[in-house]
């Protein structure tokens, strides 16, 4: 939980009036509530005020649309983008197109006045739902999350996180297990910054993109001369780790002649660049990482089990995705934030139906999935709440990229007859007429669809 939640009698409110009407009732009725109202008259104040201050609800009242006002307003927002703002105005005012831009653009809600006193417990109502939403993005962006973004509440990453931090505080090599895109990268890199190596090298080797006539120069350098195209000596990924961290990503995908100089090295802790005799000595600390079955592939005879034996000493497992469904919309609401920007400035969230089609799916990229399919959604939503087709997901189903008005209705007019079937328990008259259609009708659909069933569950 974010510790640094105030609590609901706590919760502080700037309240900017420019009436100059001094009227104090509607401040008075919203401390009332549970608020502590800091009350300013002018946009100047309220800069001043709201700096050195954590507000997450502010309200502006305006009485009068004045263009100086509006900047004035405009300016606020800008500064203050975690603060959820309302603003409070006259009916007439609406009239003007600058302010409801602004309204529409910079606001969480608004008001017109007076207000009754449905509408006061109405405001008092929303002020809650804005500070909630508030609180919860603050959340996204500093709490709920380890190092780098591994944000997740559930079981499986607060085991991780936990083991994480066991690991960190030890020497030994670790052996990251898990599917691609399950943030492999991202925990090697918390385990090197919670070490005692933090301020040396983290270096990062992935032994699947390297080609195999190069990797043993990058991962031990070469002197000069070595080979064609050697003009100067290099010094190789291991050494240039020194006093750090080497991550080896990929490990699995390393050719076996790599995996005999790999072995000497962790056994012996020195290395000897190509074309040279000297054993160099060098202080590093491996972490490896693998989507592959290694014990499979010792098996195989595809990896060395001496090797295995000298990097599995500690070992992580990230948790897959699909195996952290309380952790579905945190993380799509956390990636939702960071790429906000890139989208148009009307876009608010995510559409009921899009958080259910991504809890429904199975996320086979996992998160680096996620990540992408929120990215190209927010870039690509028209609307207000990106939908499921912005995401590409239908009823947890991969949609086609492009998927036309035709093709949408036919998945709906499947699904709406399939329902019909079941509903009706096969019965064709019933089906028919719970769907609005003749029996020959119903008939084609099914042959259009093909689907198909028993013939003795079928009743006419």
């Amino acid at each position: 939980m974010d510790t640094s939640l105030v609590s609901d009698q706590e919760r502080p409110l700037l309240y900017v009036d420019t009436t100059g009407s001094r009227s104090t009732q509607l401040s008075e009725i919203i401390a009332e509530h549970g608020w502590r109202v800091d009350r300013v008259d002018t946009f100047q104040q309220a800069h001043q005020q709201a700096r050195p201050k954590d507000y997450r609800v502010g309200i502006v009242h305006l009485e009068q649309v004045e263009t100086a006002d509006l900047l004035a307003a405009d300016d606020l927002f800008a500064r203050n983008k975690n603060t959820e703002w309302l603003l409070l105005t006259r009916h007439r005012c609406l009239d003007e197109s600058d302010l409801c831009q602004l309204i529409h653009h910079a606001c969480y809600d608004y008001y017109t006045l007076p207000l009754d006193d449905g509408g006061v417990s109405s405001l008092v109502t929303t002020l809650g739902h804005a500070y909630g939403m508030a609180s919860l993005s603050k959340q996204l962006t500093e709490g709920h999350y380890d190092d780098y973004h591994m944000v997740g509440t559930s079981q499986s990453m607060l085991k991780l996180f936990s083991g994480i931090r066991k690991v960190a505080a030890v020497d030994a090599p670790v052996l990251i297990r898990g599917e691609s895109g399950t943030g492999k990268e991202l925990i090697a890199r918390a385990v090197h910054e919670r070490s005692s190596r933090a301020g040396k090298p983290f270096i990062t080797v992935n032994c699947g993109a390297l080609p195999e006539h190069l990797i043993q120069s990058e991962l031990f350098g070469h002197e000069k001369g070595a080979f064609t195209g050697a003009v100067q000596k290099q010094i190789g990924r291991i050494e240039a780790a020194d006093g750090g961290t080497l991550f080896l990503d990929e490990i699995g995908d390393l050719a076996m002649p790599l995996q005999v100089n790999l072995l000497r090295f962790l056994q012996e802790q020195v290395i000897q660049r190509v074309g040279s005799t000297r054993d160099i000595k060098v202080d590093v600390r491996v972490l490896a990482a693998t989507h592959v079955d290694l014990d499979e592939a010792v098996q195989a005879q595809k990896f060395r089990e001496d090797l295995l034996y000298r990097l599995n000493v500690l070992q992580l497992r990230p948790p897959a995705l699909r195996d952290r469904d309380d952790d579905i919309e945190l993380l799509a609401r956390f990636f939702f934030q960071h790429f906000r920007g890139e989208g148009h400035g009307k876009i608010k969230g995510f559409s009921k139906q899009a958080l259910q089609a991504m809890t429904a799916y199975d996320w086979p990229g996992n998160v680096r999935e996620m990540i992408n399919r929120i990215r190209r959604a927010v870039v690509m939503c028209e609307g207000r709440l990106v939908c499921p087709m912005d995401l590409g997901l239908v009823d947890g189903f991969v949609a086609k990229d492009v998927m036309s008005l035709a093709d949408a209705r036919n998945v709906a007019e499947r699904q709406a007859i399939e329902n019909a079937l079941q509903h009706c328990r096969f019965n064709m008259s019933k089906a028919a007429k719970t769907l609005g259609v003749s029996r020959v009708t119903l008939y084609r659909l099914l042959a259009k669809y093909e689907i198909g069933f028993d013939d003795s569950s079928m009743v006419s």
